[in-house]
């Protein structure tokens, strides 16, 4: 018989990659959150860190702006990790609660500007001292969280990428912020032999929902993906701050 929390592990990213897939981010928020019912935050980051990499080199690299996007985006990539190393700790502190409930209402707000007519745009100019905080403060809440959403997802979205090249582009930047966690990790003694085997079943099911939430990504004009992409923030949102108050 199967052990029940590996099975519940499996659904968890399952449903996780199929969210990726579609609309390019959501593993993180959805495996932390769910995976918080059954085990502690740090041992949740343990198991993610090998599919959320994983998933993430697969997103950056399916398509041609991989290289264009390290140029441009290199102030953000740099800020994600020095945020990240600076807060190491914050996901076993008292305030790890709290870092989730903000995450959750800074989604939920960030989910209602994408319903205006107007959009928020940010000039090529203010990117390379832009970035570096950007990345910097996403980098606080994802040591706190294990979550890389937010502020970064907002500046990627205020540049004005393609479709594609946004969603290469959100790969890029959780890889990256995934070994910046994972450092993270490995200081507070969290990556072990014992997390192998639900670590190998949370892979692949991440990387069977992701390639389903693809196909799925590509039917989507670019209205419809922006469409899909908030109310998927909308939804992410509110389950993190439900998550937080229970």
């Amino acid at each position: 018989m199967l052990d029940e929390r590996i099975v519940f592990i499996a659904a968890v990213f399952a449903l996780a990659g199929l969210a990726k897939g579609v609309i390019g981010l959501g593993l993180p928020t959805i495996s932390m959150g769910l995976l918080a019912i059954v085990m502690t935050p740090l041992q949740a980051a343990a198991i993610l860190v090998l599919p959320s990499f994983l998933t993430n080199i697969w997103q950056m690299t399916a398509g041609p702006f991989l290289w264009s996007s390290i140029r441009r985006l290199w102030p953000l990539l740099i800020g994600l990790c020095l945020g990240t190393w600076a807060s190491a700790g914050l996901m076993t502190g008292t305030r790890a609660q709290y870092s989730g409930l903000f995450l959750g209402v800074a989604l939920l707000a960030y989910a209602g500007t994408g319903f205006r007519s107007t959009r928020f745009t940010i000039a090529r100019i203010y990117e390379p001292w832009l970035g570096p905080a950007i990345g910097a403060a996403t980098g606080l809440i994802t040591a706190a969280t294990g979550v890389f959403v937010i502020p970064a997802v907002p500046y990627l979205q205020a540049i004005e990428l393609e479709k594609e090249e946004f969603v290469q582009a959100l790969g890029l930047a959780f890889a990256v912020s995934t070994i910046a966690l994972a450092a993270n990790l490995v200081f507070a003694g969290a990556l072990n032999v014992a997390m192998a085997a639900p670590t190998l079943v949370a892979l692949a099911a991440a990387c069977a929902g992701m390639w389903v939430g693809q196909a799925l990504r590509r039917r989507l004009s670019a209205a419809m993906f922006r469409r899909c992409f908030f109310i998927g923030m909308l939804l992410l949102g509110a389950y993190l701050v439900a998550s937080s108050l229970r």
